[in-house]
C-alpha cells in the first residue's frame, strides 16, 4: 500500500449509529417509543375491553340489552374493520321471546377519515352472517317490537353503501290478526359491482290464520333507509290453490303509505280470498286476473284488471276502503263474453268444469249431494257472516252472454249490498229479441233472510226462445208477463219453497208450424201429413199462462194456447218446494181429424226428470171431456204487457164450443 492509497474507513454499528441519530433530539426520542408502545399496544391489544362499554351504551340509548357473547377484534386503517360474534339483543319486555335479535357474526368496514374530521359515519360495508330478526306486533296495540324510542339522531346520518346477508332468518308475528310470517333471505350478486345487493326471500306461514308460501326478490334493505325512495320488489305468494304475485314498487314498506304494483291473482274459488282479504266474494269457478295495485289513504284500488274467471272474460276496476264500520267494495266489471254457467255461485249453485278447469272440491262434493237427492234448484245456504261483514256497489255488464239452454243475450247488473241489505237494481236481460228487467231485494239483517222478487217481460221472440230447433224457430210472436213474488229462507231452494205471489206470462198473435202443434195434440194423420207433405205456418191467436204462488206451489188458473187449428187449455200445479210437475193439458181440434188421438197430455215428473205422456185411459172419451169454452181471455193482469199484434183474432175471443 503506498502512501497516496485512501485508506478504508470502518462502518459505525449499529447502535453507533441510532446514538448519533438521536443526539441532541430527545423528541424523536419519545416519538419512536409511542410509536412502538403504540404497535405493541395494537399487537398486544384485547379489543374485548370494549365489549362491556359498547353493551352499556347500547342499553342506555334503547333501554334494551346488547350481549356480545364472542370476541371482539379491529383491524385498523383508513377502512377499519370491526368483527363482533354471538351478538344478541333483548327484545320489548312485553314480548313472549326475550330475544329480538341475533347474528352468529356482525362484520362492518368503518371510514376513519370522516368519523374523526367530519363526524360523519361512513360504512363500506356491512356484512351479517346467520342473522334472525324476529318483528313483532304489540297484542295490546301499542307500538311494535321495532319502536326503540330513539326519535331524530342528531348530526349527519350514517351512511351505508352495501348490505351483505349470509343464511338470514326474519319473523313477522302479528298474533291478533293471526298472522306468523318466517322468510330466509340471502344477498345476491348484483348485476352492477357498485349497487347494494338484493335480497333472495323464501319462506311462509300464516296470513290471517291461513297457511301460505312466499318467494322472491326485493331490493337491499338499505334501500329502507330513505323512505321516500320507491323499494323495488318482485314476490310470488301462494295459500291453498290461491297464487299472487307482485312486482313494482313500495315507498315505505312497513306503513304501506304508497305503492305502484302489479299484481296477478289467480285461484280455484274467488270465494276464498274472504279469510286472506276479508272480502265476500260468491263461488267461482277456477279464476286468473292481473291489473295494477295501488293505494290512496285508506282505499285499496285495482285498476285497469283483465282476465278469465271460468270461460268469461273479465276486466275493469275495483277499489276496498278500509278503516270503517266495514269494509266497501265499489267495482265497475264488464265482460265482453260471459259464460251463464258462471254465475252459478250467486245462487248457490255449482259452476260446470270445462276445458278442464279443476273446480274447488268443496264445490264438486256440493253439487253431488244435490245431485244424489235429485234435486235442481241450489240449497246451500247464504252465509249471513258475509253479507253483514262488508258493504258493496258493484256495476256488472256482459255485452254478450254464452247459454246454449237458454236464449240470453246480454245482462247488466248493479248490486248494493250495506250491512246485510242487498238488492239487485237493476237485474236486466236481453232475451231473444227483447228484455226481462227485474229487481231482487234480500234483506239479511234477521237470522232468516226475506227475498222478493219483481220482474216484466217485454217483446221476446217466440222463435227466438227454440233457436237449435228449426220448427219451433220458425214460430213468430212475442211474449210478455210479470213475475212478483216473496218468500223467506237463507237458501234459493228456501226461499222459493216458501214464495208467495203471482207468475203470468203470455203471447199475442203470431205464427207457429202445424206439425208442432199436431205432434203435441198427438194427431197422427195430420203429423203424417204434414210430415211427408210441405209444413205450413198457422195463425195464433193467443197463448199465456197464469199462475199463482203460495208457499212455493204454482196453481194455474188460467192456461191455455189458441191457434187456428187447436186450442190446448190445461189446469194443475208446479210445486218449487217438491221441484215436482203436475199439470194437465187438454188439446181440442178445430177440424176434422179421422185419426186424432186427443187425450190429455199429462207433464209430471220432476225438475230433474220431467215426464211429458198422453192419458191413454181418456183415449175415446172425447165427447166425456170437450170443455165448454165460451171465450178465452187473457188475465187482466197480462194485457198491460202483451203485443197482440195485427191478427183478426187477436182478442182470443169467439165461441169454440162447435
Amino acid at each position: 500500500m503506498t502512501a497516496d492509497t485512501p485508506r478504508a474507513t470502518a462502518s459505525p454499528p449499529p447502535s453507533d449509529r441510532l446514538r448519533r441519530a438521536f443526539r441532541g433530539h430527545p423528541g424523536r426520542i419519545t416519538l419512536v417509543v409511542l410509536a412502538a408502545a403504540l404497535i405493541l399496544l395494537v399487537l398486544l391489544w384485547d379489543w374485548n375491553w370494549f365489549k362491556g362499554p359498547v353493551e352499556r351504551a347500547v342499553q342506555a340509548r334503547t333501554g334494551r340489552v346488547l350481549q356480545i357473547g364472542g370476541d371482539l377484534d379491529v383491524d385498523l386503517g383508513r377502512v377499519t374493520t370491526v368483527r363482533a360474534d354471538g351478538l344478541k339483543f333483548a327484545n320489548a319486555d312485553w314480548a313472549k321471546d326475550a330475544t329480538m335479535a341475533s347474528v352468529e357474526r356482525l362484520e362492518l368496514q368503518v371510514e376513519i377519515l370522516p368519523l374523526i374530521f367530519r363526524r360523519q359515519t361512513r360504512l363500506p360495508e356491512i356484512r351479517l352472517t346467520r342473522p334472525a330478526l324476529q318483528l313483532e306486533t304489540n297484542p295490546d296495540g301499542g307500538a311494535g317490537n321495532w319502536d326503540l324510542g330513539l326519535g331524530d339522531s342528531e348530526g349527519a346520518p350514517m351512511q351505508v353503501r352495501r348490505l351483505w346477508v349470509d343464511e338470514g332468518h326474519l319473523r313477522f308475528l302479528d298474533t291478533p290478526g293471526g298472522t306468523d310470517i318466517a322468510v330466509q333471505l340471502a344477498s345476491q350478486q348484483p348485476d352492477d359491482a357498485d349497487a347494494a345487493p338484493p335480497i333472495a326471500i323464501e319462506g311462509g306461514g300464516t296470513w290471517a290464520r291461513n297457511r301460505f308460501t312466499l318467494q322472491g326478490i326485493a331490493a337491499s334493505p338499505l334501500e329502507l333507509q330513505d323512505t321516500d325512495k320507491p323499494y323495488r320488489i318482485d314476490l310470488r305468494a301462494r295459500a291453498g290453490a290461491t297464487r299472487a304475485h307482485a312486482r313494482g314498487t313500495l315507498v315505505d314498506p312497513l306503513q304501506l303509505r304508497d305503492f305502484d304494483l302489479q299484481f296477478a291473482l289467480s285461484g280455484q274459488n274467488l270465494e276464498h280470498l274472504y279469510p286472506l282479504v276479508g272480502v265476500a266474494m260468491p263461488d267461482t269457478p277456477p279464476y286468473a286476473l292481473d291489473g295494477r295495485l295501488t293505494r290512496d289513504g285508506s282505499t285499496w284500488h285495482y285498476d285497469g284488471f283483465t282476465g278469465k274467471v271460468g270461460q268469461s272474460d273479465l276486466g275493469g276496476d275495483a277499489a276496498i276502503t278500509v278503516g270503517g264500520e266495514r269494509p266497501f267494495l265499489k267495482a265497475d266489471l264488464v265482460s265482453e263474453r260471459l259464460d251463464f254457467d258462471d254465475l252459478a255461485g250467486f245462487l248457490g249453485g255449482t259452476p260446470d268444469a270445462d276445458d278442464g278447469e279443476a273446480l274447488d272440491p268443496e264445490l264438486v262434493a256440493r253439487a253431488e249431494q244435490l245431485a244424489a237427492k235429485g234435486k235442481v234448484i241450489p240449497d246451500t245456504a247464504y252465509d249471513l257472516g258475509k253479507l253483514r261483514a262488508m258493504d258493496a256497489d258493484v256495476r256488472l255488464r256482459a255485452q254478450r252472454i254464452n247459454a246454449p239452454s237458454l236464449p240470453i243475450d246480454d245482462m247488466d247488473a248493479h248490486l248494493l249490498l250495506e250491512a246485510g241489505l242487498l238488492r239487485l237494481d237493476p237485474l236486466d236481460f236481453g232475451v231473444a229479441g227483447g228484455n226481462i228487467r227485474s229487481t231482487v231485494r234480500m234483506d239479511a239483517r234477521k237470522d232468516t233472510i226475506q227475498t222478493r222478487l219483481q220482474a216484466t217481460l217485454r217483446g221476446i221472440e217466440l222463435g227466438g226462445l227454440f233457436p237449435d230447433n228449426e220448427l219451433a224457430s220458425q214460430a213468430v210472436g212475442r211474449i210478455g208477463g210479470s213475475i212478483n213474488v216473496a218468500g223467506t229462507g237463507n237458501s234459493v231452494a228456501a226461499m222459493l219453497g216458501s214464495a208467495d205471489g203471482d207468475v203470468a206470462v203470455g203471447m199475442g198473435a203470431g205464427r207457429v208450424s202445424n206439425l208442432l202443434v199436431e205432434l203435441a195434440g198427438i194427431d197422427i194423420y195430420e203429423s203424417l201429413k204434414y210430415l211427408i207433405g210441405q209444413d205450413k205456418q198457422i195463425p195464433i191467436r193467443c197463448a199465456f199462462a197464469d199462475f199463482g204462488v203460495q208457499q212455493g206451489v204454482m196453481d194455474a188458473r188460467a192456461l191455455a194456447f189458441d191457434t187456428s187449428d187447436t186450442i190446448i187449455v190445461g189446469e194443475g200445479q208446479v210445486s218449487l218446494r217438491d221441484e215436482t210437475l203436475d199439470l194437465e193439458l187438454r188439446p181440442r181440434p178445430k177440424d176434422r181429424s179421422i185419426l186424432a188421438l186427443r187425450s190429455p197430455l199429462v207433464v209430471g215428473g220432476t225438475f230433474a226428470a220431467p215426464s211429458f205422456r198422453p192419458d191413454m185411459a181418456r183415449l175415446g172419451l172425447r165427447g166425456a171431456i170437450a170443455l165448454a169454452l165460451g171465450s178465452i181471455t187473457p188475465p187482466a193482469a197480462l194485457l198491460a204487457t202483451l203485443e197482440l199484434g195485427g191478427g183478426e183474432d187477436s182478442d182470443c175471443g169467439g165461441d169454440y164450443a162447435r
